[in-house]
């Protein structure tokens, strides 16, 4: 099954005015072939070396077998609990395409030492370790890698055994890997990190888990004939002049899943998205959103809804001014990335590249090698130290005022973007605030997870319009956990990653507030309030 792509209102009116020309510019056929001259030459060095992923099928089909064999090897070692350690596209499509496949994977994307240290603890001597990094120098990852193999040492087995790399040929990551006597996968080189769904990042930890790879790529494989056809009918083109051609741009994204079959697809295609488009002050911000949320009623002119349903119009007909797009996950992953490449040409930004991402890791990185003493809070509320601008928050008293004080600053065509540096797993509830604040303040809110966030939305946030406003929550709720050999914990280098960001987020002009919680019950006064 291929994807289908049905609008209604801007939508279908941007697919029916800039279809046209992109079919005349031939430029899904383009796309296919390699063209790196798409989208200007700023941008040509860089997409010159970032389009294998439209050869992904292909090149990834002799992986399945290797994959396959690696699973029984593994399972005659008694391994029955696969943890993937990786950051954005190397953690995202493993986890949508084993939740949606039913089988357990755990995506170690955090460094908050209490979520660290479950993964570490969970039936280690029945657990194998797929630690994921593109450039092979992520600190994230390389902090995990370096805690899990001092814990299979503590129980008597040897790291080379249980622990398998996925990496970039000649990556740093590669290099002590094979010399270490690691079993490692070489990906595509050809093939960013957010595009690489059907490559070894997203096969081997998805394969080991127990996924069917073949019939993934069979779905991917249906779909990409239509996608590399310059057609009226190409559901790529379709969907990336959908998203991006509305004029005006309606740049909100606001994502749902309506009936799909697909678990966790909004937060793959945010990623993708997100990262891809915001830049140079323009971009497409993804706010994915439960059923029922007031983005999809709002009826804001920056706001374009897209559900992701079982089969579209066969029920019913499309929603006024919305986008909704079904198909099977294969044909969704590759569909989706032409349509952010085609959304690249349309808005005239390089797809391919994310300049703002390494700001927040280089501030992160010198609060570190510094270690200053804490921000001062403004004030303290029932538990929860209260930091941000003295502008923004003079005179402000409780947690309540506070909040009211940023939400009152987001700009007409602006948006609210939530972050907890916290257990994702412990604390998922959190999330649920939301909707509230979303109806409270009538404009788009995201939530993100920190630091998994910064290796998505966090590209839009620095690099896109300067419209947001930031709300950071964060405290270490658990102990705090060492990273063998490194002179930080798990907890500072959590600290470090949120501060880092709001310094950068503050640099460009916009403003951050935090929310520091030392236990769980400053927590609850911080979720009631947002509710």
């Amino acid at each position: 099954m291929s994807v289908t792509v049905a609008a209604r209102g801007a939508a279908q009116a941007a697919i029916e005015t800039r279809v046209p020309g992109l079919v005349e510019q031939l430029i899904a056929s383009r796309i296919t072939a390699g063209d790196a001259t798409l989208w200007g030459p700023a941008a040509e060095a860089e997409a010159s070396i970032r389009l294998g992923w439209t050869q992904a099928v292909a090149v990834s089909r002799p992986l399945v077998a290797e994959i396959t064999t690696l699973r029984a090897q593994l399972a005659e070692r008694g391994v029955t609990r696969i943890v993937l350690c990786g950051m954005g596209g190397s953690s995202l499509a493993p986890e949508v395409i084993t939740r949606t496949a039913g089988v357990p994977l755990t995506v170690l994307d955090s460094t908050d030492p209490g979520q660290v240290a479950d993964a570490l603890d969970d039936h280690l001597g029945h657990t194998a370790v797929v630690v994921s990094s593109k450039s092979g120098s992520t600190v994230e990852t390389e902090s995990q890698k370096r805690s899990f193999e001092a814990a299979f040492r503590a129980i008597g087995i040897d790291p080379t055994e249980r622990i398998i790399v996925v990496t970039d040929p000649g990556s740093p990551l590669e290099q002590t890997s094979v010399a270490a006597g690691y079993r490692v996968f070489t990906a595509d080189p050809t093939v960013g990190g957010r595009y690489s769904a059907l490559t070894a990042f997203g096969l081997v930890p998805s394969g080991l888990a127990g996924v069917d790879l073949d019939a993934l790529l069979d779905e991917a494989e249906a779909a990409s004939l239509l996608l590399a056809v310059d057609a009226p009918e190409n559901p790529g083109l379709r969907l990336g002049a959908a998203i991006a051609g509305t004029a005006p741009l309606r740049d909100k994204l606001v994502i749902v899943a309506d009936g799909t079959h697909i678990v966790g697809l909004g937060d793959w295609i945010e990623q993708l998205i997100a990262e891809s488009t915001g830049k140079e002050g323009r971009g497409i911000l993804p706010v994915v959103v439960e059923a029922g949320a007031p983005e999809l009623t709002s009826g804001a002119e920056d706001v374009q809804v897209v559900r992701l349903v079982a089969d579209a119009r066969a029920t019913r007909e499309v929603v006024e001014g919305e986008i909704e797009v079904s198909g099977s996950l294969g044909a969704h992953l590759l569909t989706w990335q032409y349509a952010t490449a085609v959304a690249g040409v349309l808005l005239g930004i390089n797809p391919f590249d994310q300049p703002d991402v390494e700001s927040a890791k280089v501030a992160a990185r010198g609060l570190l090698d510094a270690r200053p003493e804490p921000v001062p809070a403004v004030f303290t509320d029932r538990g929860v130290e209260v930091v941000g601008p003295v502008e923004l928050l003079a005179g402000a008293a409780t947690l309540e005022d506070a909040l009211a004080r940023l939400e009152g600053a987001v700009p007409a065509d602006g948006y609210i973007a939530l972050q907890a540096y916290l257990d994702r797993l412990a604390h998922a509830e959190l999330a649920a605030v939301r909707p509230a604040v979303a109806a409270r303040t009538g404009r788009p809110v995201t939530f993100g997870w920190g630091p998994r966030f910064l290796h998505s939305t966090g590209q839009y946030h620095k690099g896109g319009p300067a419209r947001g406003v930031f709300l950071q929550i964060t405290g270490t709720l658990a102990d705090d956990l060492e990273i063998p050999d490194r002179p930080f914990s798990y907890g500072q280098l959590i600290a470090a990653q949120a501060a880092g960001d709001a310094a950068v987020l503050t640099e460009a002009g916009m403003p951050v507030v935090t929310l520091r919680v030392r236990d769980t019950a400053a927590l609850d006064v911080v979720r009631t309030a947002l509710s």
